[in-house]
Order: structure tokens, then sequence, then C-alpha cells
């Protein structure tokens, strides 16, 4: 039986605003591909019954818009993950003023977004819970490169350290020797990383790799993804093997051919890659959906590379192609991220505030 209308659980879809300048867009502008991705993903939720769905897009009206509908509304599904006025270094600003408003909604809390917009943070958190990282150097703003670390050579990852979607990223972040390395630095410094720290890692050249999880630690509805790896098989060998702004921004690429495939590796890897996806999962406080990338070193070793809270949600994004391997569609991975986060909620609301007393 149909559920009458005041039955339907409402939600409201939180997403980026299409009429603002984008960064992280190609020229800075939404195109038909973004516009095709919103009908796409009303499409998917269109498929998911129980649920009625509303948008807001406009971030000039947005405080006021969510105000207008308090006590109307049963879970915000935030992805807005270009983040608040399109700016990518405030996409925790938007979880932040839903806690501040008092809406349950999904995925991260600022926090997480807060530690997971830190790559340095992340390899520390890594460290120590024992998840194996590349060796890497931070090179503060200001501060000229500096001579390599015992245990670090050539060929070295070069990148920004506090942005995602591949910013930043492209085939010169690959260094061979030190005129290569500062020749990077130097241009990222004029452009991305005019304020921002710079990343520089050893190069793992083994299988480039991707898992996710949908749920949350504690609950039986936890599900570990398969993971995949990226195939770079009809690159040319002069190309790097790295999946950065190429890749996801630029059809033009040769990079925009690679794709993913489920990963062929042994059970003792998978098992390392799955409970220590698990372990960041809970240590960075992602809730309800998170992507962790991984890489193999030279040995064949697994190493964490970055933890994405509040993963890309597109038709077309790796949560979905990880998804469709174990044959779940995008309407059914949308519906399962609705369903363990108001799993999650309801049991929140289970537990009584405790306020400090001295």
């Amino acid at each position: 039986m149909e559920k009458s209308e005041s039955e339907l659980k409402k939600i409201v879809i939180l997403l980026g605003d299409p009429k603002l300048f984008d960064p992280v867009a190609p020229g800075g502008i939404w195109d038909e591909d973004d516009f095709e991705t919103i009908d796409k993903l009303k499409a998917a939720l269109g498929e998911i019954k129980g649920y009625e769905f509303s948008y807001l897009d406009d971030h000039k009206t947005f405080i006021d818009d969510l105000r207008g509908r308090k006590g109307n509304i049963d879970l915000v599904f935030n992805l807005c993950d270009e983040g608040y006025y399109n700016d990518p270094r405030k996409e925790l600003h938007v979880a932040a003023l839903l806690e501040i408003l008092g809406f349950p909604y999904t995925g991260a809390t600022p926090q997480s977004m807060a530690i997971r917009l830190d790559k340095s943070i992340v390899k520390g958190i890594a460290r120590m819970l024992g998840v194996p990282t590349a060796n890497g150097i931070l090179i503060d703003v200001g501060q000229t490169v500096p001579d390599l670390p015992t245990g670090m050579d050539y060929p070295l990852f070069v990148k920004p350290n506090n942005t995602d979607a591949g910013q930043g990223i492209t085939r010169k972040s690959i260094c061979h020797d030190r005129g290569e390395l500062e020749a990077v630095v130097a241009e990222l410094r004029e452009g991305i990383c005019k304020e921002m720290p710079i990343l520089v890692e050893d190069f793992l050249s083994g299988k480039d790799l991707t898992t996710g999880v949908i749920g949350n630690p504690g609950f039986a509805s936890l599900i570990s993804l398969p993971i995949a790896e990226e195939d770079y098989s009809m690159l040319s060998p002069d190309l790097p093997h790295l999946c950065g702004w190429e890749a996801k921004w630029d059809p033009q690429s040769p990079y925009w051919q690679t794709k993913s495939i489920r990963a062929d590796l042994t059970a003792e890897t998978e098992a390392i890659i799955v409970e220590a996806t698990k372990r960041m999962f809970k240590y960075t406080e992602c809730r309800d959906y998170a992507r962790f990338d991984w890489r193999l070193d030279d040995n064949g070793k697994p190493k964490l590379l970055d933890v994405n809270c509040n993963p890309g949600w597109c038709w077309d994004s790796h949560m979905v192609k990880l998804s469709s391997m174990i044959d779940v569609t995008y309407p059914q991975m949308l519906e399962k991220i609705l369903e363990v986060s108001i799993e999650r909620i309801d049991h929140e609301r289970t537990i009584p505030t405790k306020l400090y007393q001295p």
C-alpha cells in the first residue's frame, strides 16, 4: 500500500549553487554535464519510495529557506560538496549551519570535514593507529624546498595539502629530480597554494585503489564496498599513473579514458585494507558513507592516501561504481545512505544529552 502524503518522510536535498562561480569546475561555471548530473540525481531519488524530496540550491537564501521549513523536515540530505557559496574550503560550514539550526542531516560532521581537508592530519592519525601511509614531508607557505629526509627518494608525488577533487594534481605532479620538484612547488605557489602548505610524498608505483563504506560502526547495516583499481592500461607509457584533475574534469585529456575495475588483490592485502578502512572511518569521525584511497608500494604493500567523507555522489562517481560491483544501483545506493543516516539519527535520539558539571 502506498503511503499517504502525510506519512512520507520529508527530505531536503542541499546542493551547490549553479548561479555562483565554482572554482573546481572547468571555467568556473556549471555546464551541461553538471545539470545532467542533477537531473539524474532527481530521477534516481524519484525511484525511491517512502520519501518526499525537495531541493535547495540558492546559497543567498539558504539559511532563511531552511528556517522557513523548521518543523517540516525529517532529514537534510547534505549533497553540497561544493561548499557554502561554492567555496570548497567551506564544505564544513554547511554541516556547521545545519548543526546550529538544529536539523538532522546525512554524512560527516564539521569536525570530520576539517580533519579530512588536511591531508597531513589524516596521515598523522593513520600513523597513530598503525595504518601505513607513504613517507612524506610538508612544505609550509614561504618555506624553501628542504633536503629530503632519510628514507625518501625520487620519484615523488607533489600535491596541495588542503584540497580535493584532484585540484592541483596533474601529470607534472610526479617529480623525478630536485629540479622538477622545485618547478612544481613554484607553480603551485603561483596558483592554488598561495596560502596553503604543499605535501610531498613517495610516489607509490603499485595499483591505485579505492574502497568505500556505507553505514556506521556498531550497526548491523555497515557495508564494506569492494576495492576497485584504476585501469591505466590505455595511457601511453610516458604518462604517470595517477587520478588527478585531468582524469576528473578534462574530457580532452588522455586520462579521461581511465576506468575503474574490481581490484585483483591477495586475500591478505584486501583484509588489511578493509580493516584499516573501518578503523580510519571511526577515528576520522566519518558518518553514513565515505570513500578511502589507497595505493600499493613497489613491494605490493598497501598504504593509505586519503580519506573522503561525504565523497562524490554523482551517477558516475567512484561510490556508484563501487556499489555497482555488488549489484547495487544508483537509486539503491542513495536509498541505503538515507536508511543508515536515519538509523543513526534515531539511535542518537535515544541517548540522553549529558551536560558537563564541575
